[in-house]
This record gives structure tokens, sequence and C-alpha cells, in this order.
């Protein structure tokens, strides 16, 4: 069973910017499309981005512009470049595949705040 885990969260001022990580246990982003989540207090988890298999991106509109994802094949990693973060953002970030089919990891905080 593949394990996820996400990292590079924290605390950042409005306008500031975190980069995340998603590392696999194995190699699934070539062959798999998947996800960043978040899920804020008191809210449901919601998608964020997505990366195809073949490296399509597409993004939710309230992060479009400002949230950059990308995958390093080698590395078994994903990244999200978060910049211009706003309070909104905060949220505990998660990564999955598109169907949310994978074992959740622990996620990492992110705090946006002043």
């Amino acid at each position: 069973q593949v394990r996820l885990v996400e990292s590079g969260g924290g605390l950042m001022q409005p306008g500031g910017s975190l980069r995340l990580s998603c590392t696999a246990s194995g190699s699934i982003f070539s062959s798999k499309s998947m996800a960043w989540y978040r899920q804020a207090p008191g809210k449901q988890r919601e998608l964020v981005a997505r990366i195809t298999g073949g490296g399509a991106t597409s993004y939710a509109t309230s992060v479009k512009g400002r949230f950059t994802v990308s995958r390093d094949v080698a590395k078994n990693t994903m990244y999200l470049q978060m910049n211009s973060l706003k309070s909104e953002d905060t949220a505990v970030y998660y990564c999955n595949d598109l169907l949310a089919s994978l074992p959740w990891g622990q996620g990492t905080q992110v705090t946006v705040s002043s």
C-alpha cells in the first residue's frame, strides 16, 4: 500500500509563499493523476490542484494564478508552490489521487496570519 507524507507547511504572513511537498513510498506520479486537497477548520476537504499522469494541471478558482502544482517523478514527490497567500488559505493540506483512494497522510498545517 502506498504511503503519502506531506511536509513544508508553517506559519506565514499574508502575501508570503510556501512550498509543500508530498512524497510517496512508491512510484505513482508518472501513472496516476494526483491532487492536493485542503481542509479548513469546520469545513469539508476540498480539492485545490491536480496534475495528471501526463503532467496537465488544473486548479480551483480560489487558488488559480497563485498556486502551482508540479512533480518530480524520479523523487516520487509532488509539490505545491503557494504564492500570495491569504488568510483563507489556512488549512491542513493533503495529497491523494483524484479518487482519494489512497490512505490519507497526516497532512501539513498551513497558517496564514499577520
